[in-house]
Formats: structure tokens, sequence, C-alpha cells
């Protein structure tokens, strides 16, 4: 199955996607969007556009595990996407996901603008990258 991620931002949101083994998950694109209508409509279509068949959905968590604001709005986000694609939804613990995207991007010295353009689609790859080894051991 082709299983797509979401790094849901204010400014950018990465997509990172699957290969149909589910073994493998790979940056595609960084979505420039504030207005959310339209970026769901823009979520919806690059789904469609490489055939997922589920969506993995950022859910920015605070450290402690409780959810704010920012969560709920993910939340709703998420929703819409659900509606307006007919895709399955999911909705997964991004905590430290950036953090960790800027830590591999210090390992790569990927630097100022280039940086920028990336961070949220490899932060896409972590998150989905974590839920295909969740999904991996815990198939029975």
């Amino acid at each position: 199955m082709i299983i797509m991620s979401v790094d849901l931002g204010k400014a950018r949101t990465g997509i990172a996607v699957s290969d149909i083994s589910e073994s493998f998950a790979f940056p595609k694109v960084v979505i420039n969007e504030y207005n959310s209508e339209k970026l769901i409509d823009k979520i919806c279509s690059v789904a469609a556009e490489l055939g997922a068949e589920l969506i993995v959905v950022g859910n920015p968590k605070n450290m402690d595990g409780s959810e704010g604001w920012r969560a709920q709005e993910c939340k709703e986000i998420a929703e819409k996407i659900k509606l307006k694609s007919g895709k399955e939804i999911i909705l997964w613990d991004e905590r430290c996901t950036t953090v960790s995207a800027h830590t591999a991007l210090n390992a790569t010295n990927t630097r100022g603008k280039k940086r920028k353009n990336v961070v949220d689609a490899v932060a896409a790859v972590i998150i989905l990258e974590d839920y295909l080894s969740f999904r991996k051991n815990t198939k029975n």
C-alpha cells in the first residue's frame, strides 16, 4: 500500500510517501500555503497524484503528551482532508520530528535557504518512517 505523510505547518507543509512495500519513505514536496482550505485542496491533489491509500497526519502533541491548540487545529484539518479525499487518515504523534529533521540536515551540512526549503519534507519522512516501523512491528 502507498502511504503518504503530512507535516502540517503554518506556512510550509511537508509531504512524504512510502513505496508500495511500505519499506521506505521518500520526501516528495513542500507545499507553501497559508490558506487552510487551499492547503487541504493541494494535499488531496498530491495524495491522488501519488495514489496514496492512507494519509498519516502529524499530530503536534506537547512534550507532556497533552494536546494544545495546534494539535486541535491539525485534527480539524485532518478531518477535512478525510472528507475531501475519501482516504483513511491516521493522526500520528510527531513530537520532536522537526528537531530530528534539523539534526539530519546538520549531518548532511544542509544550510541556509536550501535547508528552509526541505526541513518540512524531511520531518514528513521521519513521521512516515516512525509510522511504517510501528505498522511493521504490529502486523500479525
